[in-house]
């Protein structure tokens, strides 16, 4: 039964690494002269507001084709908000053309003035050309010697150049621009006749094929952002230095200083009286208070963790490399619903340790813990989508492939977890007798309660990363592109490490004030640097975007909440067993009786 699980997350690494290799077009990327190439236009939207996207045909482009065909894609896309459709452009492969007419269409006072509300909002668009990711902008807004808006003018681009790079029978790059002499006045309600023309250009490259994603990974790797990344790395060492270090010499000389002073006390008279942690060695593994959500919470935590360690598995071997589209939604899903049996496992196991009975009811609050939370957020941000009408809006039948992934493969797999744990009849390991009642915990003064220890644990873990924070926040919240996924692991690393060692600091100066009550208090702990990335969400959207509108705001503070609170489980998780491996060391260290 032990190597189940494993098999089962090998087996999902493998079909996550298999589902998000799958490239978006079938086809081997080897053309003839005069072959069509697939092009496909995917979305329109605000540039500032990443989340607000439009179908490309939302905006009253005109399409040479009787119909649009759309292209069938993966759960991933569809999860980021592609619906690629036939573009009105033809780019046959080394077909040159030289303003070429794409259609004819003549502009409502309607139209008109959706496409001037698009070009005030600097709506961008973006389309795939055998898979390369295209830009441009839709217009643009002339606001020279004029002061007011009601003098500003709106022109709408009506002619595309496609600059084209081929290397031999393959495309290696392509780039469009806009020409700002082929302009549509916007700026009044009244009916305009628009040619769009579009002009191709091609050129021959000794870029080999395998290498033409580089380009687009290249402005994270230039020399001034890998100097902020590796200062990022240097702070966070320095971070982790200064603590070790003050661990060492302070932590560990107490520590032996008590080890001796009880050593001492054990050979003296019986009748002096105990102080500090060792006399409080009776409550110090008393079980704590609501043990079954104490259990879930463990048991969530540690499955976001084992998701967050694959997902940087296959982060490494390159599997999310630039516009490899809804490669890493389709990683989350997948790796999520077959890491769910580590959660109930977890959970169900330290609930029976804990002398739990009614363990159903712990896996049902273990299932639901993080993924309640993330589907009412969810439930609430699909209805804004669905009210803009945006791509962010997921279809029916995706949500119906959701929904059956979570009934076939996540609570099957939590409920086996959950079985495996109860029958695993493990026996809390504590060094330490508990007596039967507990002791009062002194009064304490303020900046020993949690909220004020909370504050101190989450600041520490949270310097290590905020500087790599800005640029994953300017990929995920942007148009940014993140590569260096070697330097955020270590990142990664120096974040568990640090919110282990602070954790344990805390828990031991809680245990030197005889406050027994360290299970919770080390799980918040550990857990509140999720707060604290919570707070830097609220700096980034005002201090550091553009983002504006209900439902760009809506939707960075609904999923940016669900990911801290998947931290909080995570670190918190983290905190708490290190302080319970700290707290078995030293009281296994002395007698107890």
């Amino acid at each position: 039964m032990s190597d189940s699980p494993i098999t089962l997350l090998v087996v999902g690494v493998l079909i996550a690494c298999c589902l998000t290799h799958v490239r978006s077009d079938s086809s081997d990327h080897r053309f003839k002269v005069g072959d069509p190439v697939p092009l496909y236009a995917n979305k329109v939207g605000p540039f500032h507001n990443p989340s607000e996207t439009y179908r490309y045909f939302d905006l009253p482009f005109c399409s040479p084709d009787a119909i649009i065909k759309e292209k069938r894609e993966a759960l991933g896309e569809v999860l980021n908000g592609d619906r690629l459709v036939s573009a009105p452009y033809k780019l046959n492969f080394r077909d040159e053309k030289d303003s070429a007419l794409a259609c004819r269409k003549k502009l409502s006072e309607q139209d008109v003035a959706q496409f001037r509300s698009a070009v005030e909002k600097d709506f961008y668009f973006q389309m795939y050309y055998d898979d390369l990711p295209i830009w441009g902008f839709i217009g643009k807004v002339d606001k020279e010697g004029k002061t007011h808006p009601s003098e500003y003018k709106y022109f709408l681009y009506k002619h595309i150049q496609f600059d084209i790079l081929y290397n031999k029978d393959r495309v290696i790059e392509i780039s469009a621009r806009m020409d700002p002499h082929s302009l549509v006045d916007l700026t009044e309600d009244k009916e305009v006749d628009v040619e769009f023309m579009y002009s191709v250009k091609w050129k021959e490259t000794d870029t080999p094929f395998e290498k033409r994603m580089e380009k687009y990974s290249l402005s994270s790797s230039l020399p001034h952002h890998l100097e902020i990344h590796w200062f990022s790395i240097i702070n966070s060492c320095v971070t982790v230095l200064l603590l070790t270090g003050f661990l060492a010499t302070i932590l560990m000389r107490v520590l032996k200083n008590d080890f001796v002073k009880y050593a001492q006390d054990e050979e003296a008279a019986d009748d002096q009286e105990e102080t500090g942690w060792k006399y409080i060695h009776g409550d110090v593994f008393r079980f704590p208070k609501y043990k079954s959500l104490f259990a879930a919470a463990l048991g969530s935590g540690s499955q976001l963790f084992t998701l967050t360690v694959f997902i940087f598995m296959l982060a490494l071997v390159g599997v999310f490399y630039p516009y490899n589209r809804g490669a890493l939604f389709t990683a989350l899903v997948v790796i999520y619903a077959l890491t769910s049996g580590i959660a109930g496992y977890t959970a169900a196991s330290f609930y029976c340790q804990l002398e739990g009975t009614n363990w159903v009811r712990n896996l049902l609050l273990t299932g639901c813990l993080f993924c309640g939370p993330l589907f009412l957020t969810f439930c609430f941000l699909n209805t804004v989508a669905i009210a803009y009408n945006a791509t962010a809006a997921l279809p029916f039948g995706t949500i119906v492939v959701i929904v059956l992934i979570w009934t076939l493969v996540t609570s099957p797999l939590l409920v086996l977890g959950g079985i495996a744990g109860k029958n695993s009849k493990a026996e809390f390991q504590a060094p330490c007798r508990t007596t039967k009642y507990p002791r009062e915990i002194p009064p304490l003064p303020w900046y020993r309660s949690a909220i004020p220890q909370m504050a101190m644990a989450g600041f520490l873990p949270f310097s290590a990363i905020y500087i790599e924070l800005y640029y994953i926040f300017a990929s995920v919240w942007g148009h940014r592109i993140y590569t260096i996924y070697s330097i955020l692991f270590i990142v990664f690393i120096i974040l568990l490490i640090v919110t282990a060692f602070i954790t344990v600091a805390l828990t031991y100066f809680q245990l030197a004030a005889e406050d027994h009550e360290w299970w919770w208090r080390s799980f918040l702990c550990g857990g509140s640097t999720g707060v604290f990335i919570y707070a830097y969400c609220l700096y980034y959207y005002y201090a550091r975007s553009d983002m504006s509108g209900f439902m760009q705001t809506s939707f960075f503070f609904g999923y940016m909440a669900c990911v801290c609170y998947g931290f909080f489980l995570m670190l918190g998780t983290v905190g708490f067993r290190a302080s319970l491996l700290f707290v078995r060391h030293i009281y296994k260290s002395i007698k107890c009786e």
